[in-house]
């Protein structure tokens, strides 16, 4: 295949270059001074997948603090979808994401598994600020694409791995135990919940659901509701390093209960690798 990934250097985009190695892949990132929408702005080539990862994250820091820095996620996706009108791919991959949930349904112990069709592109909800508004936005813009090419929209949870940027929790709860620091620190009381699935599954289920060419919005998780408080212990446990947990109040938390509905995902794929094989894998990486 003829292949695009914008973001390919970045976390998500290495897996997928190191999935289709054997494949024609053109790779653009910011990290080599290559903005996509300088691309998108004047490509013409016809591709066979294009994966759009490109967008400005920075984890829960950046995503509270500097709320207009992500913003620019708008823009890049605009113009992916007009390249996309113009080029014609034969199928499109769009990372949404999982905070593009409505917020009001991820309060402290809501037990509410999130639902693909909880997101209702004719009735919005506010979701979670900016990166949110974004990826919703980016969703609504696909559903006027679809027409012209195969569009994959998928709504990952907290995807996770060991060589994850340190502004994500897992890796920096991999290298506080590996550190063995004296105080464990968790942002917030660590009673939030979220739905952590390992790299590998996320790109696993997006190549099954190429292959089975089923176009669509998809949620990527695993449906298990884990604590930052219970990630740190099993973490603990796991490394067998003795400390104490530290809790920062003042520190961004985010949502309370950010779980998936894995109904539609479990229907071409589950995931393999659970959250301890996942931090047995990181510690021993």
């Amino acid at each position: 295949m003829k292949i695009l990934i914008t973001g390919h250097k970045g976390f998500v985009g290495k897996y997928f270059i190191k999935k289709y190695k054997n494949h024609d892949i053109t790779g653009i990132d910011i990290l080599d001074g290559n903005d996509c929408r300088d691309f998108f702005k004047t490509n013409n080539n016809k591709f066979d997948l294009v994966i759009h990862l490109a967008a400005i994250v920075g984890g829960r820091k950046n995503i509270e603090g500097n709320p207009l820095s992500v913003a620019q996620d708008l823009s890049i996706d605009s113009d992916m979808v007009q390249w996309v009108l113009r080029t014609e791919p034969e199928r499109l991959v769009y990372f949404s994401s999982s905070a593009a949930y409505p917020i009001n349904l991820q309060f402290l112990n809501s037990g509410i598994s999130l639902s693909e069709e909880m997101i209702d592109l004719n009735d919005i909800s506010m979701p979670d600020l900016t990166y949110g508004w974004s990826k919703l936005t980016g969703e609504f813009l696909c559903s006027f694409i679809k027409n012209k090419t195969k569009v994959f929209i998928f709504r990952p949870f907290s995807g996770y791995a060991q060589d994850q940027d340190l502004d994500y929790p897992f890796p920096s709860f991999i290298k506080r135990a590996k550190d063995k620091v004296s105080f464990f620190d968790i942002w917030g009381d660590g009673h939030q919940v979220r739905d952590w699935i390992h790299i590998e599954d996320i790109v696993s289920a997006v190549d099954k659901a190429l292959e089975l060419d089923i176009p669509g919005t998809y949620n990527l998780g695993t449906g298990v509701p884990t604590s930052f408080n219970n990630l740190a212990k099993y973490i603990i446990k796991i490394s067998g390093i003795s400390t104490s947990i530290n809790h920062i109040q003042s520190a961004p938390k985010g949502v309370y209960y950010r779980v998936a509905n894995i109904d539609k995902m479990s229907k071409f794929y589950i995931p393999k690798i659970s959250i301890f094989d996942g931090i047995e894998m990181a510690l021993n990486g």
